[in-house]
Parts: structure tokens; sequence; C-alpha cells
């Protein structure tokens, strides 16, 4: 079975974008269940019976990744506690299906950024102060991807499964930063396969 989930922040937003995309990725609309509340809000009653619904074998399906958890350890301890119940994950327009081989590789990527990102949480400033000068960079403004993620960014480019549009959704940035983070000898030498599944947008 397919459930789908959608959210919006406020009521004044519509949702219409997000149901129309998992409509047209198979899900029925009478399995589609949208909740008006911030990413940040624990109170979610619609993705509660969401949860409550899913059965091994079923398939969430969601447009992105962000309308899904509060943030992306979150993300991930969800995607984690979904494979456990035998429940798919199909992000659909960022191309992420768990249900495939391919699929749980990116998740598992997205599993290493979020350790990360704990670990970021948890060390102290005069930690990251250390690691800036330790770099060469006396302080200022960070760049908005970190090492692990810029290289995790170039391993999703050279793969050729993934536009640049879909993995910039993934860290939350515009695409101009993850070009700004790929090697230069790299851009637009991507295999044909990842040229004929582009659509024309790298």
């Amino acid at each position: 079975m397919l459930i789908g989930y959608a959210r919006v922040s406020t009521a004044d937003q519509n949702p219409d974008h997000q149901i129309d995309a998992l409509a047209r990725a198979g899900v029925a609309e009478a399995d589609i269940h949208v909740d008006i509340a911030s990413g940040a809000k624990a109170s979610r009653p619609e993705f509660d019976l969401v949860m409550k619904l899913l059965r091994d074998g079923d398939t969430l399906k969601v447009t992105r990744l962000d309308r899904l958890g509060r943030s992306l350890l979150h993300m991930v301890t969800l995607g984690a506690d979904l494979a456990d119940r035998g429940v798919g994950l199909h992000v659909v327009e960022q191309g992420i299906d768990t249900t495939t081989a391919e699929g749980r590789a990116m998740f598992g990527m997205l599993s290493v950024l979020a350790e990360y990102q704990r670990e970021l949480i948890v060390a102290n400033t005069r930690d990251g102060l250390a690691a800036a000068r330790a770099r060469g960079r006396a302080g200022g403004r960070r760049p908005r991807l970190s090492a692990e993620q810029a290289a995790v960014a170039q391993q999703l480019y050279d793969a050729g499964k993934h536009t640049v549009t879909q993995i910039a959704a993934v860290f939350g940035v515009p695409r101009s930063t993850v070009y700004g983070h790929l090697a230069p000898v790299s851009i637009g030498k991507r295999s044909a396969s990842a040229s004929s599944t582009r659509g024309g947008a790298a």
C-alpha cells in the first residue's frame, strides 16, 4: 500500500503541489495525509496517524525530506525506524527510494551526514575555532557545506544519478553552493546516463 504525507507550515500555504506530486507518484487521494504544522512542531496529528497506518510492505511517499522531519538527524532516525518495520520510503522530488539498492545507499550517506551534524552540535565554540585555524581560516563566515558534506555532494554528482538541484535540496542549500564545492574538472563531465536523466538541468 502507498501512503502519502504532505506538510505546510502555515494555513495560508497551499499543499496542492505536494498533493499533486504524490498523486502522480501513484498515491490514491484518500491515502494522502496533510498536516499544517512547522517542521519543528512536535504535534503533527496526520503524521502520527500515518505512522500508525503503515504496515510491513507499505511505502511512505513524501515530496521532499524536509516535509517529513524536523532535522536531518530526525529524518535519518525515522528512516531507520521505517526500515526496521519493513516500510519503504520514497522521496519523490529528491530521487530517494529505500525500496531500491541505490536509494538505500543514498540514505546511508544521509546517515553519515546526520552523525556529523550531531557531532557539530555537541562540539563547543573553542573546538570549532581551533579547527578553523588548523585549516588556515581565522574565523568569519563558514562555507555552506562542510568538508564531509562537500565530499558526499561530489560523490552524488560523479555517480550521475542525481541533478545538482536534487543534491542541493538534500543539503538545503542553493544550487550555486553545490557548484561552488564541486571539483571544477568534474563539472559538465558526467556520464551520458546522467545527461539523459537531468532533463536539461544540471
